[in-house]
This record gives structure tokens, sequence and C-alpha cells, in this order.
């Protein structure tokens, strides 16, 4: 990632991307960071002559989706939940209750197992009642849990993956 920050044993060598000529061969250790990304570190062995380092700095992915039926005031609608890195999306063909969501505009995502419940919150916005169409709440649960852990990590900055 250009601009990222290169270390070699703990000695600043540079923005990415960068090229060095005091590194002895033998064992050092690399460290790269880029603000967003989690850090990178490795231990490498240098030996004579020119050598590429590439580094991947882990981005969050998301892609997923749940069937699951809207609870209204009166009646419900069934639907689509679909979770990725840029967003929550409710497909339905109640248009009145479809709505894309960036993930960190979520007040309240939480599921009640027991009620067989995933709560959604929209900041600003409406609450939303979903149930499983089979009643099971392991796949609400395995839904919300996935795409929470992926909604914390970008909250604290780590970068969705473009693809």
């Amino acid at each position: 990632m250009p601009g990222a920050q290169v270390f070699i044993d703990r000695q600043f060598v540079g923005a990415a991307p960068v090229t060095t000529s005091e590194v002895k061969p033998g064992t050092h250790q690399i460290n790269v960071s880029a603000p967003g990304y989690d850090g990178y570190a490795q231990s490498i062995d240098v030996s004579p002559g020119p050598r590429d380092i590439m580094v991947r700095f882990k981005e969050v992915r998301l892609d997923m989706k749940a069937e699951v039926i809207h609870k209204h005031g009166i009646g419900s609608c069934r639907g689509t939940l679909v979770a990725t890195a840029q967003g929550l999306r409710y497909d339905t063909t109640n248009k009145g209750d479809a709505f894309t969501v960036p993930l960190a505009n979520l007040e309240v995502f939480q599921i009640d197992y027991l009620e067989k419940n995933l709560k959604v919150k929209v900041k600003a916005g409406k609450q939303y009642n979903f149930t499983d169409p089979e009643g099971n709440a392991d796949h609400l649960f395995v839904f919300q849990r996935d795409v929470d852990k992926a909604r914390q990590r970008l909250l604290k900055g780590d970068q969705a993956a473009t693809n």
C-alpha cells in the first residue's frame, strides 16, 4: 500500500514503496503499518542481492445473506438481509420496508436468541425486528455474529475489502 510506514529491525526505512541498500545479509524483522489496517510483522532472511517484499494487509471481507421475516405491528413481510463490508441491505417486495445502510450507521444490531429475533435499528431511523422463516434462531445468530464481528473491525478503522 503506497504510503505505508516500513521499519526494519525497528528502524524506519521509509514510506512504501521503499528501496534500501542498508540491510546486511541475515535475519531481520520487518514491520509495516498503515492507518486503518492491522500492523504487519514478519521475520525475513536476507541474502546478498535485490529482493522484493510484498505485504498484504488484512481487509474486512463480508458476504452473507439470511432469509428473514420482518415483523410489522400488524402482519409481516418476507425478504433477504444481505451484508457486505459496505453495508446491510434488506431486499423485499414491500418497498416501504427495503433499506440499505452502512454498517457504521446501525445503532442497534442484536440477537435475542430466546425470542428468535434480530433487532436492527438504523441511526435516526426505523427499527426492524426480523425472524427466521423456519423459526430457527441459529441462522440469525450466525448472521448477526459474523456481521457484527466485521462491523466492529470496520468501526475500529480496518478497511473494507473492495472485491
